[in-house]
């Protein structure tokens, strides 16, 4: 009974907590200040994961996406393209995401690039919508993928 009590007195939790835009440049403006301090490291890093899960999720849903046009695979064809997907592929997917950071590009540069945008977006209505279609926009903006 008293877990039931718990329970129905408990707020209503969110799955994921939304980051906005405000937080993340609280975190980014300190980079100049202390570039290897605890908030420089959660900037960078929320930059970096952004990229990171667009383009695994991206080289996923290319490969899925291939496979399901082709239903005749073997087993090892399947076995390496669900175990293994390789540069090639994280290229060929990048176009899905709307950017393309090409190689060697120092992950400094982007961040920096990306962090003047969160700034002069930490205004008005802007600063309080979500941190990741904010860092979305800027990557496509200043990073899109060259004409084929």
């Amino acid at each position: 009974m008293l877990l039931l009590a718990l329970l129905v007195a408990a707020p209503a939790v969110r799955a994921v907590e939304v980051l906005t835009v405000r937080e993340l440049v609280s975190h980014c403006q300190l980079m100049e200040a202390e570039p290897r301090g605890v908030d420089a490291q959660y900037c960078i890093r929320y930059i970096q994961g952004f990229i990171d899960g667009a383009v695994v999720t991206d080289v996923r849903v290319l490969l899925n996406a291939e496979a399901a046009s082709n239903r005749t695979e073997s087993f090892s064809e399947r076995a390496k393209r669900t175990r293994a997907p390789g540069i090639r592929d994280q290229f060929r997917a990048a176009r899905l995401a709307g950017f393309c950071l090409g190689d060697p590009l120092p992950l400094k540069d982007v961040v920096d690039v990306v962090v003047l945008d969160l700034v002069a977006l930490n205004i008005d209505d802007t600063a309080d919508s979500p941190a990741r279609g904010a860092v979305y926009a800027s990557l496509r903006e200043h990073f899109a993928c060259p004409d084929e």
